[in-house]
């Protein structure tokens, strides 16, 4: 998954500034100061994951076909990396459903 960590830190730390600057303020709020939108980023990291995962997968048979020059140990790295972005995957749509949730039951 393609997530710039300090960019997104940088937006969390602006909207917590924003945010305590004070409920009667004029402020203007940047509504995407890098220019990429949620679903693309989504779209982008799932598309991620699932060349990880055909990849393992291509791996794993080549391997299993006896292609030369494959190691046991690169299919493994393969298998771990495609498992690892796919429970981060889960976790982040755990998240973003929980976030969901909450802000359902918000009185409005």
């Amino acid at each position: 998954m393609d997530i710039k960590a300090q960019s997104l830190l940088r937006e969390m730390q602006a909207l917590s500034m924003q945010a305590g600057a004070g409920i009667g303020e004029a402020q203007a709020i940047p509504v995407n100061p890098n220019g990429k939108n949620f679903a693309d980023m989504l779209s982008h990291a799932l598309d991620t994951v699932n060349g990880m995962q055909m990849e393992s997968k291509d791996l794993q048979q080549r391997f299993e076909m006896g292609e030369k020059g494959l190691s046991l140990a690169d299919v493994m790295i393969a298998k771990e990396k495609s498992s690892i972005a796919f429970e981060a995957t889960v976790q982040v749509r755990n998240k973003v459903l929980e976030a969901y949730k909450q802000i359902m039951n918000m009185p409005v």
